[in-house]
């Protein structure tokens, strides 16, 4: 099974803390449609005859585009590759785009999950994060979206920013949790380099982020979605039985997907590669060959990395078995001797051949994995 992502990277207006590509303009939105759907079906063979079971618009903001021109990308990839006959298609969303007249058009499409980006209920973190909407339409969208069936719902929420003191934390997941919204993806803030957010902070014109208050934050959050049903399957993502993002476990569990649009990743189980992140040049590509994108064949070392990498993150743990017949019994012994010192410390635990990481492993989950790492001579 594979996935198939599509990078729209149009924006009203930056947030202070994305460092991922996208503009502040959609003036280049129809020329940007053409180069998609070219690229969709010009690297139609990368992903073989794999079935797809996912399709994720992804951004930027993919809720700017027209009902029409979402169909229309669905369209063109029907026609080109092998879909199940219910895949699972995602659109992320902005809440201030949301209205009934917006999702009564997008019932139309094959659109038949949403991902909202609520961040927080108050209007001092929105203000701090530079979101474009406010407190009452993070409320409103949910509540609409909900009632034109769109059950299959996940919202994000940020936590770990200056001002967002512990109550208003339990508020903000009280009030998903008071929606029943089946999928909660939530993120600790991160200040990166050559954000509008990494400037201000150093320039002292914004508060900066204390990590105390996010591990804090994190421990909440972990106790509150146990409390409430929810299982714990990626550091950042919590759902309720059943209800995990397809297509985002696609990449944690080592998936083949084809990204496409500037910026887009694709994986093929052998090498990775990147599109250029500039929509002048990808809208100017004719033939979405070397010059569109940048490639890395990944070493058997990347390879078994990478999978300590994202299986460790999640709820299916990093299995040893899996590593020696993969990679090889070196790997496996490499990996149990650096696991054992996190065992011993309560950071990791070991059950039916696998490795997991507790609720305080997942706090270091990067270092821990790196530890696990083959490191090149």
């Amino acid at each position: 099974m594979a996935g198939i992502y599509l990078h729209i990277p149009f924006c009203r207006q930056k947030c202070h803390y994305c460092n991922f590509f996208s503009i502040a303009s959609t003036r280049m939105k129809p020329q940007l449609l053409e180069g998609l759907h070219r690229e969709l079906r010009q690297r139609k063979d990368y992903i073989g005859n794999e079935e797809v079971r996912t399709i994720y618009f992804g951004g930027g903001t993919p809720s700017l585009l027209g009902d029409r021109e979402i169909q229309g990308l669905i369209d063109d990839i029907s026609k080109h590759y092998r879909i199940i006959a219910t895949p699972e298609i995602t659109l992320e969303a902005n809440p201030d785009d949301i209205d009934e007249a917006w999702l009564t058009a997008l019932k139309k499409t094959g659109v038949n999950r949403l991902s909202i980006g609520i961040q927080s209920f108050f209007d001092d973190d929105l203000h701090y994060l530079n979101r474009v909407h406010n407190a009452g339409q993070a409320e409103n969208c949910i509540r609409l979206a909900l009632n034109y069936g769109y059950d299959n719902l996940t919202v994000d929420l940020i936590y770990g920013i200056p001002g967002l003191t512990e109550d208003k934390w339990k508020h903000n997941l009280d009030k998903v949790f008071s929606y029943k919204i089946p999928h909660i993806s939530a993120y600790a803030l991160t200040v990166e380099p050559k954000t509008a957010l990494h400037t201000l902070i150093r320039k002292g014109k914004m508060n900066p982020v204390v990590d105390e208050q996010q591990v804090r934050h994190f421990e909440i959050l972990t106790k509150a979605m146990a409390g409430h049903g929810y299982k714990h399957y990626e550091i950042s993502n919590f759902c309720k039985p059943g209800q995990y993002s397809k297509h985002n476990s696609l990449y944690w569990l080592g998936g083949n997907y084809l990204g496409l649009g500037p910026s887009a990743h694709s994986f093929n189980g052998e090498s990775r590669q990147w599109n250029v992140a500039s929509v002048g040049k990808y809208v100017k590509q004719t033939d979405f060959k070397d010059e569109v994108y940048e490639k890395e064949t990944l070493s058997l070392h990347q390879r078994y990395n990478e999978y300590v990498m994202t299986s460790l993150r999640t709820s299916w743990g990093c299995n040893l078995q899996h590593i020696e017949n993969a990679f090889g019994t070196e790997y496996r012994n490499i990996c149990e001797k650096a696991a054992l010192p996190y065992l011993n410390e309560g950071k990791l635990m070991f059950d039916q051949n696998t490795l997991y990481l507790t609720n305080s492993g997942k706090l270091f989950a990067d270092g821990i994995a790196a530890e696990m790492f083959w490191e090149e001579a």
